[in-house]
């Protein structure tokens, strides 16, 4: 895909825009003054991807780098924010869980969202429980990675997902095949711009006018924030969460072709 320099390549930072995220940023800052003046790692909780750029900024903000970022695989989606004086001792803060589904086939087998809600539903906040991967070589298999300091709560609390029975086992590490994580299919397409509507229909495959009604009926999604106008400018790695459908990365813009239509790919979750 040919790439040209007058097309946006990235979004730029988005200060916090809620009360909610002004608290997750002065938390941040609070665990990197702790961490600089006791010596101590200090860790918070699975963060999605605008969590970890709010965190970055609090981080700079309060001139710490000792940070890094974990999700339990190379491909994690969320993570954990660890923040790790030179010289201190790190903890592993995740752990993981293999989640078997007994006496179910085909369409009855839980899914993503059944495993989060029956996780949740234990009493557990978001926070804890990081991603969740089907294992596409046995499908009655899911793992999660979680909190290490809520793996046994899990292990031992945890007995269905939905409507169907599970058996929940403790484990070391995820195997080989998902520590790269999910290989997603990438698609590619063009578009006559790069406003947030038609990136949007041609990702969904349906037309402008379908992904402007999603739009305005807040519906979508951009990094986590409310898209609220359907001719706004998308960039390069938005995620565009549609409420009720899915979620898309626009994984790269691309040049124009001779007719001036944009060419991008991009993928499902």
């Amino acid at each position: 895909m040919a790439y040209s320099s007058d097309l946006p390549a990235a979004r730029g930072f988005i200060p916090p825009q809620s009360d909610e995220e002004r608290r997750l940023m002065r938390r941040v800052e609070e665990l990197c003054r702790v961490a600089r003046e006791r010596g101590i790692p200090r860790y918070m909780g699975f963060l999605s991807d605008r969590e970890q750029d709010l965190a970055k900024a609090a981080c700079h903000k309060a001139d710490f780098a000792a940070i890094r970022f974990w999700g339990g695989y190379a491909g994690a989606e969320r993570k954990v924010l660890c923040l790790e004086p030179p010289e201190s001792w790190q903890e592993e803060p995740v752990a993981y869980l293999r989640m078997t589904a007994m006496g179910a086939g085909g369409d009855r087998l839980p899914g993503h969202r059944d495993y989060l809600g029956s996780i949740l539903g234990l009493g557990l906040d978001r926070v804890c429980i990081g991603d969740l991967l089907a294992d596409p070589e046995e499908p009655k298999v899911f793992y999660a990675v979680v909190l290490a300091d809520k793996q046994e709560f899990i292990a031992s609390e945890l007995s269905s997902a939905g409507h169907c029975p599970v058996r929940v086992e403790t484990c070391d590490q995820l195997p080989p095949h998902l520590e790269q994580g999910i290989e997603r299919e990438l698609k590619e397409a063009t578009v006559s711009s790069l406003r947030a509507d038609a990136v949007l229909a041609a990702m969904m495959h349906t037309s402008r006018t379908r992904a402007a009604d999603y739009i305005a009926a807040g519906r979508v999604e951009i990094n986590h924030l409310p898209l609220r106008a359907a001719h706004e400018t998308v960039y390069a790695r938005d995620i565009f969460t549609v409420r009720g459908v899915g979620r898309y990365q626009l994984a790269e813009i691309g040049g124009k072709s001779r007719k001036d239509r944009v060419f991008i790919s991009f993928f499902q979750y």
